[in-house]
């Protein structure tokens, strides 16, 4: 059973810098689309960006674009999402799944960015963006 597992939370200030990492125990992630999610408390789970299986597409969210960047190490069966210029609207608990038959491409938020794409999910990590 492939479980992800997500590291690299933390706090940061407004307009620093953090990178996510994904793995995975057991399973390698090659293969697979990953996703990521975030959520805050009441809200719904909504994607932010996701990458390929070979690592030649990706697509992030609007809210995003330009200051995130995912990407894979294959040989390391690790995808890491690099937060950039974070803004205190980014504290949420960030998520990463995995998903084979997941479409991540870019040209629209539709693409790999939605929950039912997914099938295996890791149990977060936080981001507090503040000062």
């Amino acid at each position: 059973q492939l479980q992800p597992v997500e590291s690299g939370g933390g706090l940061v200030q407004p307009g620093g810098s953090l990178r996510l990492s994904c793995a995975a125990s057991g399973i390698t992630l090659d293969g697979y689309t990953i996703g990521w999610f975030r959520q805050a408390s009441g809200k719904e789970r909504e994607g932010v960006s996701c990458i390929s299986s070979s690592g030649g597409n990706t697509n992030y969210a609007d809210s995003v674009k330009g200051r995130f960047t995912v990407s894979r190490d294959n040989a390391k069966s690790t995808v890491y999402l690099q937060m950039n210029n974070l803004k205190p609207e980014d504290t949420d608990v960030y998520y990463c799944a995995a998903g084979s038959l997941a479409d991540c491409k870019s040209g629209s938020s539709y693409y790999g960015l939605r929950r039912l794409e997914y099938n295996y999910w890791g149990q977060g990590t936080q981001v507090t963006v503040s000062s």
